[in-house]
């Protein structure tokens, strides 16, 4: 009797002194379960803007912006598109691939490729940053670099404001620069062009929402001359309705 309780007194105190296990340490959850609480989950989040009605002195018929993204809290793939058809033919097109690290609260760095068909095919080495900057100006900021050895440079910024929790209006900025004259690319040296924009829409569900936008375009430089050559103006005017749709 005397060895048995010595044999339970040496097992309860071994069990006392025994180092905690990973489970211990976690609440009980397992490695699986404490990387998805971790941001080691895969997720997506996809946004589509379209216009389905438009007026502008070019002739502009559609709109497209898409971006989203798939990974985890810190490693995602970034993928985007813009594009715009102009009197029934396409006048731009890029398409982005880019892989997104998370590097500070609210901000990720990027480095992929962009791909453009229209007005001329272009390949882009790009290099950037896209977070959220103080007073919630969403921000997007990337260097190009073409396959044609030309580099330019794009800033956006964007900023939701709310009317009431479904009226959102959001104005919006974009500049883009060059290193030199891209007449291919209607890209002339210096400030190219820019644009500056307000988007209000009516959120019917978080997902799904029209809106109206009222956007101004300009040129400037020489990039002026290249788009003349073109047929096309210095700057315009636009109003449109679409659809933004989240998935």
């Amino acid at each position: 009797m005397q060895h048995i309780k010595t044999g339970l007194l040496v097992s309860s105190l071994m069990l006392f002194l025994a180092p905690p296990t990973f489970a211990d340490n976690m609440g009980g959850m397992s490695p699986d379960e404490m990387q998805k609480e971790h941001g080691g989950e895969i997720s997506h989040m996809f946004r589509l803007e379209t216009d389905i009605g438009t007026t502008a002195r070019e002739g502009a018929d559609q709109r497209w912006d898409f971006q989203g993204w798939v990974g985890g809290d810190e490693n995602k793939l970034w993928l985007q598109s813009e594009g715009e058809r102009l009197g029934g033919t396409m006048d731009s097109a890029e398409f982005w691939a880019l892989y997104s690290r998370n590097v500070a609260t609210f901000w990720d760095a990027q480095v992929g490729l962009r791909q453009d068909t229209s007005p001329h095919p272009a390949t882009y080495l790009t290099m950037g940053v896209t977070g959220l900057a103080p007073y919630y100006f969403e921000t997007q900021a990337h260097l190009f670099i073409s396959n044609h050895g030309n580099a330019s440079f794009r800033l956006r910024e964007e900023n939701d404001l709310l009317i009431t929790q479904r009226l959102i209006t959001q104005p919006y900025a974009e500049i883009n620069l060059s290193a030199r004259n891209e007449p291919e690319q209607q890209l002339g040296a210096g400030l190219a062009n820019a644009s500056f924009g307000l988007q209000t829409r009516y959120e019917i569900t978080r997902k799904f929402a029209p809106y109206v936008d009222l956007r101004y375009e300009r040129k400037f430089g020489s990039t002026i001359s290249i788009v003349k050559q073109d047929g096309e103006t210095g700057d315009d005017f636009i109003a449109s309705v679409g659809l933004r749709i989240m998935f």
